[in-house]
């Protein structure tokens, strides 16, 4: 999908970012060990030593991946916040994140597959999961006016968040080998689920 416009961008003189491009489909399906500097260049159509020129090291590629290319998504807790429904409350954030279709969806792969060897990739992960908790709570916050104890909400934003990055991945698999997702309505069963857990009311209609 990106390799469209990679004529153009050459043309341009942004082989920095074809080469960036070509690393993050190729470590995505095959893992940041088993890729090799020369296959990111040919993929990307530059020389070798050009990689090496913006890159002089192959962890370099995967830093620049995770430090550049991750959107730092924050969750206006005012815009997302349905009051009084933290199910509906729940869903618009996972809407908003849309980690299923988002071309970062991409880079969440990388980043949960690598952050297991790589120190760097561990810490960036622990900042984005920190954000999405703490936005997730603040979105139950504003939805419920006060009226659920903080630490449930900190318990149910956990539990969010550890679902939607869950299903987003399922999403992806379904993709690759051509099957429907199921995510969306067993996610509303999960967000109903943990709503209930914050002692409100819920309409399963």
């Amino acid at each position: 999908m990106r390799h469209s416009h990679r004529r153009s961008a050459k043309a341009d003189g942004e082989a920095r970012e074809l080469i960036l491009d070509a690393a993050e489909d190729l470590i995505a399906r095959g893992g940041f060990d088993a890729t090799s500097t020369s296959a990111i260049a040919k993929s990307a159509d530059v020389p070798k030593g050009l990689l090496f020129y913006y890159f002089p090291s192959k962890p370099e590629i995967l830093t620049a991946l995770i430090t550049e290319r991750l959107p730092a998504e924050r969750l206006d807790a005012n815009e997302l916040a349905v009051p009084g429904d933290p199910a509906a409350s729940l869903l618009a954030t996972y809407t908003r994140l849309n980690l299923s279709d988002h071309d970062s969806g991409v880079l969440r792969v990388i980043l949960w597959r690598e952050a297991e060897t790589h120190p760097h990739v561990r810490s960036r992960l622990r900042k984005v999961q920190a954000n999405v908790e703490h936005d997730i709570a603040a979105v139950l916050t504003a939805c419920l006016g006060g009226k659920a104890n903080r630490k449930a909400i900190a318990a149910c934003a956990s539990a969010w968040a550890a679902a939607v990055y869950a299903f987003a991945s399922a999403d992806r698999l379904a993709d690759l080998d051509g099957l429907p997702r199921q995510s969306s309505a067993r996610l509303r069963d999960v967000a109903r689920m943990l709503a209930a857990g914050l002692g409100t009311p819920l309409a399963f209609a």
